[in-house]
């Protein structure tokens, strides 16, 4: 049996301080979806990892990304999502372009050789995957789509196509727990059939059934839908088994089997012991509300379940009774691809 990473881990400052700058500063992380910026003029205030960072679609149409910072005195520039032709701080008023370009700071003038043009906002970056938005705090990451790997061609071949989906609204929860428990638990479907009565009723989680893989940084489980399952998500539907995809570092996929669907969002450090969580669901344009209602109503359900059995693990982690727990071989192995990530990650 594999070890766990060291459990100091999970609540010392200093690893979180390591973490923050060589996973998340580095990565791409998923901050929203393209109804946001419906058009040019339009900004949105996200976050890569815990890096504020402001997306926004000029009048040329093109989308870019900055460190949502002023140049100034580092307060943010915007907040929430809308249609402006300029970003004001709300602290001394300067201004900028959504090109990113400083375009006025009172009582500049009164400074010789003003540098304007060196006091443009910060450069990040952003791209796309169908709807769905990333960012990266850095201004040359490597390409999304590398970063992404296998993840849109598993997608297309059970027959989803991402392009026409809807957005349909957003879950938001703190935990509290460190964010490696949060990734673990959603790594392994061990605890299903304990934990998640209504889950494991519509989904065969049985070893012999429940299939899991690896390729690169994506981690995937695949589960048909239970023989007999009683569930009216259950019923005859364009998905024919469920797919769920946790992407190295944070990123949580989760497509249902039945009708056209998937929800997708990060799991983002606050602070050692604390967690923020979101996911964006998005569902066919021609999916009808009671199948929606009722696979929102599951999967609210194994979020409460799930909570209690998170933050109950980072209780016990960091009491410092054990200093490491042990991985089932097979059951757990996406767990320990995660932790071998991580471990390389921290170790360079």
């Amino acid at each position: 049996m594999q070890r766990t990473l060291p459990y100091s881990w999970y609540s010392d400052p200093e690893i979180l301080r390591l973490e923050e700058e060589r996973i998340f500063r580095p990565s791409w992380q998923y901050a929203g979806h393209l109804g946001e910026l419906p058009g040019p003029g339009t900004f949105l205030a996200t976050r890569a990892g815990r890096m504020p960072i402001v997306v926004t679609r000029a009048r040329d149409g093109a989308l870019r990304a900055f460190l949502n910072v002023c140049r100034h005195r580092s307060f943010p520039v915007a907040e929430g999502s809308g249609a402006r032709e300029t970003l004001q701080c709300p602290y001394h008023a300067w201004t900028y372009g959504l090109d990113g370009s400083l375009r006025a700071a009172p009582r500049s003038d009164e400074e010789p050789e003003f540098p304007v043009s060196e006091l443009g906002l910060v450069a990040a970056s952003v791209d796309t995957w169908g709807p769905f938005l990333f960012v990266s705090s850095l201004p040359d990451p490597e390409p999304l789509a590398g970063a992404l790997g296998s993840l849109p061609a598993q997608v297309a071949e059970l027959g989803l196509d991402v392009d026409g989906l809807v957005y349909h609204g957003r879950w938001e929860a703190e935990l509290e727990a460190n964010w490696k428990v949060a990734c673990e638990n959603f790594l392994e479907c061990y605890h299903c059939p304990v934990a998640h009565p209504g889950f494991s009723a519509l989904v065969d989680v049985s070893p012999e059934a429940y299939a899991l893989s690896t390729d690169g940084r994506l981690s995937t489980q695949r589960g048909d839908v239970r023989e007999h399952a009683s569930s009216t998500l259950a019923a005859d539907g364009d998905l024919p088994r469920s797919q769920f995809h946790f992407l190295w570092p944070n990123l949580g996929i989760n497509i249902f089997p039945g009708r056209p669907n998937l929800s997708i969002g990060p799991i983002v450090p606050l602070a050692p012991g604390r967690t923020y969580r979101f996911l964006d669901y998005f569902f066919g344009p021609d999916v009808d509300e009671a199948w929606i209602r009722d696979l929102l109503a599951l999967d609210d359900q194994v979020g409460r379940e799930d909570r209690v059995l998170v933050e109950g693990a980072h209780r016990g982690i960091a009491s410092g009774a054990l200093e490491h727990g042990y991985l089932l071989g097979r059951s757990e192995q996406l767990i320990a691809h995660f932790q071998r990530l991580t471990a390389a990650a921290l170790a360079t």
